[in-house]
């Protein structure tokens, strides 16, 4: 027997200690090399546990319990390998998947190509069954519409089951499921009234993320004087921008452009002119930063991730919006490092993708500024005399009294509006074009 050791690995220097959150595996089966097995979180971060041989897992520590950074998680018995051809198998079914259109098979807790155990089937159904799996003998009443994978329908043809077979040996139906059922296809009871859905509660442990999300939100709301101030932004200027040049410029970077870059760029563009919005306090010292390291707030399942994009001030659009989608695609994946959500110097949350048309951010330590971006509207205002319908976004930045004061936080949010209103302005750093013509 060969046993290797699955250690937990260290997700930054600070970090000692995580809590393992979720065993993507049942404890005994077989994993593949590389396959992700385990779900870590620390106070900042979730990491995936990764395995680094084919093998027979076995836990040594369970969902909820808090590990050190370098104990053992599980060991891999490396003699019990995947069924002779499995690969081959897996790659043939990949292969067919694609000629057909349909979606490969997502990889399970076991192997892919472990055979398949199924409860005892009925008497009747052991008649025959000679037939493929997908044969419409073996497919009762209206499940000869189900759609089967290749390398499902041939692990089905080894082990001589039909689809009637796999879908009575799921599991039992319960009456919440007919409940669920009932409700979706409107299903009422006697007299009109429809039906509940479910009254069963659940009680579930907080995760170690959410945890310390929790305390630090509590904690800036007691420890910092905050105050927020508000403005409106006409975003037309920049919706004719994207509409007029979209299609050259994803042609020519292959990415799309969106609105984030531009307020990351007006934003950095205002914090060199009002650096005590780019500052954070160090006990009785001031900090303040020549750049501008911006964090951006991005929803992820495990909750809200804030990673950084560095040097907005020295980066173009185009730059900013790869930035942007790497570290989202990072953040939705659970695969951010410490390094890539620390050392912020400002941030940046939009609440107007999921409607939000107003709301006072709460800043995020140790920095003392948060710009909230939120819905576009369109509404009726008052241009050179006229009334007209343009697109409008309320924004709102939140701030630390103690560092920026009343002047700097409505300067600094006004010109930003101004930016996003005249974004020819980012070109010349600030300035119109007209006084960086005339060199004033």
């Amino acid at each position: 027997m060969a046993l290797i050791e699955i250690k937990i690995p260290s997700p930054g220097e600070s970090i000692t200690q995580v809590e393992l959150f979720h065993w993507l595996v049942e404890d005994g089966t077989v994993v593949m090399k590389d396959s992700e097995i385990a779900e870590l979180e620390s106070d900042k971060a979730t990491l995936m546990l990764v395995a680094d041989e084919t093998g027979k897992i076995s836990f040594k520590a369970s969902e909820g319990d808090m590990l050190e950074v370098g104990s053992v998680a599980c060991t891999i018995d490396t003699s019990v390998q995947p069924e002779k051809g499995g690969a081959d198998k897996e790659k043939a079914g990949a292969a067919a998947s694609e000629k057909s259109g349909e979606q490969p098979p997502v990889a399970g807790p076991a192997s892919a190509d472990a055979p398949v155990a199924a409860p005892p089937a009925p008497d009747e159904r052991k008649k025959d069954k000679s037939a493929p799996a997908t044969d419409d003998k073996h497919a009762p009443a209206g499940l000869d519409q189900v759609k089967i994978t290749p390398l499902a329908k041939k692990v089905m043809e080894e082990n001589d089951l039909s689809v009637d077979d796999v879908i009575s040996g799921l599991r039992r139906l319960k009456r919440e499921d007919v409940e669920v059922s009932m409700h979706a296809g409107g299903g009422t009871l006697s007299g009109g009234l429809r039906k509940p859905v479910s009254r069963e509660m659940r009680s579930e442990r907080l995760s170690s993320l959410r945890r310390k999300l929790s305390e630090r939100l509590v904690s800036v709301k007691n420890e910092t004087a905050m105050l927020t101030t508000f403005n409106e932004v006409d975003m037309k200027p920049i919706m004719d921008l994207r509409k007029k040049y979209q299609p050259n410029f994803t042609e020519k970077h292959g990415i799309k452009l969106g609105m984030m870059s531009f307020f990351l760029k007006a934003c950095a563009t205002a914090l060199q002119e009002f650096p005590n919005v780019n500052a954070m306090m160090d006990g009785e010292n001031l900090v303040t930063y020549d750049y501008a390291d911006i964090s951006v707030a991005v929803s992820a399942p495990k909750g809200l991730m804030v990673p950084v994009i560095r040097n907005v001030e020295s980066l173009g659009l185009a730059e900013i919006e790869r930035a942007i989608a790497d570290v989202a695609e990072k953040a939705r994946k659970g695969r951010l490092s410490i390094p890539e959500m620390t050392g912020g110097t400002f941030t940046i949350t939009n609440g107007g993708v999921f409607g939000s048309m107003m709301s006072t951010p709460i800043i995020n330590p140790p920095q003392s500024a948060i710009l909230g971006m939120h819905n576009i509207l369109e509404r009726p205002v008052a241009v050179e005399g006229q009334v007209v319908i343009r697109p409008m976004m309320y924004v709102a930045l939140s701030y630390d009294h103690r560092v920026i004061d009343g002047k700097d936080s409505v300067g600094f949010l006004l010109r930003v509006k101004r930016l996003l209103e005249s974004p020819v302005e980012l070109l010349f750093g600030g300035s119109s074009g007209e006084k960086t013509l005339l060199e004033l």
